[in-house]
């Protein structure tokens, strides 16, 4: 089951927003509980409620816990995640990339590295609970595309940790950068980080309702009261052609990554290799090689290595464990992706396994997996161009 979900977010959007608005749609909410219960957090539950906002009805939800005092750092928040019995591989995923937004900001804004960053309001228990629940209850619809209205933040001053700030906070308005923000002069926080992250993670467009056929509509409750417009966010899910976007056209998917670099004179073809291939088990997005010329004139090569800022630690040790490295630099860097799916294309020789890319005008793009490609010649005594053409024949 495959779904799309359309995000308007007339009044801001948030992390308990967002979570009723799901769980309207159907999200269960004992799951939900039980999924950031097996996080380490068996005193927390959760309730919801239809409560009316200037007259219409949402679900408002509750995060009720212990207090607690502890600031968080990103590893601590992934540990909780991965240590989730309740959790499936694709929701801890969604989970982690939210995150990882958040954590990209907050670094930027304080100056400081992805390890060392304390997360305040977005690491307490409540924040958590909101985007791991959102992300059980999105993985759990068959949510797989989204696109929101532009997203007004208001105006005026929050107190946070860190004393007053204007809105949108600094680390809200990192995380909005490139998504469209409407225009608003309610003097209040409407859009929080979190909420922010949720969009910058799912949604790949921006704008007006698009052509859509709309199932079910869902309605989550903000905690503020209005006086001239109701705080809720709306969620429209249903169905939407995989290739329709404004203007008829495929849209590319914005995200963040995590650049690791170290510049290699004294390691061994052999090692790089060996480490490049640890990297990419380990869960790289990307190793790369480049030839370089390094102090003295030696010959080198340049070790680059992408990554979700979740899994930087992790890489890091692998480097400096398997090569001559004394130092990684690091740094944040914007992607577009264009939309692509596994596909299993039959041919004479059997099936193969390939990539389909949608390229922006609408055109697909289809390249056949090369340890597929390598079996059949194999099998077959042909080459591998010979099984590529039969493949493409096949479509």
């Amino acid at each position: 089951m495959t779904r799309f979900a359309y995000f308007d977010c007339f009044s801001g959007i948030s992390g308990d927003m967002t979570l009723g608005a799901l769980i309207d749609l159907g999200a269960d909410a004992a799951a939900i509980q039980a999924a950031i219960r097996s996080m380490g957090l068996p005193d927390l539950s959760i309730t919801t409620s239809d409560v009316k906002k200037c007259g219409f009805r949402a679900v408002s939800v509750q995060i009720n816990h212990p207090p607690e005092h502890a600031h968080r750092h990103l590893h601590h928040i992934t540990d909780m995640i991965d240590s989730a019995g309740e959790i499936d591989q694709a929701a801890k995923a969604l989970a982690k990339r939210i995150f990882g937004h958040v954590a990209v900001a907050e670094a930027k804004v304080h100056g400081t590295t992805l390890e060392k960053v304390h997360f305040h309001e977005v690491g307490a228990i409540d924040s958590i609970a909101d985007i791991v629940g959102a992300a059980v209850a999105i993985t759990g619809l068959g949510i797989t595309s989204a696109m929101a209205s532009p997203v007004p933040t208001g105006t005026g001053s929050v107190k946070i940790d860190h004393g007053l700030v204007a809105v949108p906070a600094p680390a809200t308005a990192e995380i909005l950068c490139g998504i469209p923000i409407a225009p608003c002069s309610i003097a209040k926080e409407l859009t929080t980080p979190t909420g922010a992250a949720i969009l910058k993670e799912l949604c790949t467009e921006f704008g007006p309702i698009p052509s859509m056929i709309v199932d079910s509509i869902g309605y989550g409750a903000g905690t503020m009261d209005l006086p001239d417009q109701a705080n809720m966010l709306r969620v429209l899910l249903g169905h939407r052609h995989a290739n329709e976007s404004a203007g008829g056209h495929a849209h590319t998917h914005h995200d963040q990554v995590v650049v690791l670099e170290t510049n290699l004179d004294d390691a061994t073809g052999e090692q790089i290799a060996d480490c490049a291939n640890r990297l990419m088990d380990a869960g790289a997005l990307d190793v790369t090689q480049t030839p370089c010329t390094m102090k003295k004139g030696r010959s080198g090569v340049v070790l680059s290595v992408m990554t979700r800022p979740d899994n930087i630690a992790r890489l890091e040790e692998l480097i400096f464990q398997h090569t001559p490295s004394i130092g990684i630099r690091r740094y944040v860097a914007d992607r577009d992706t264009l939309p692509r799916q596994s596909i299993t294309i039959n041919t004479a020789l059997g099936p193969v396994q390939a990539k389909s890319v949608t390229l922006p005008g609408g055109k697909k793009r289809v390249k056949v997996e090369d340890d597929d490609a390598r079996r059949l010649a194999d099998q077959h005594s042909l080459s591998t161009m010979e099984v590529r053409q039969l493949a493409e024949a096949g479509l």
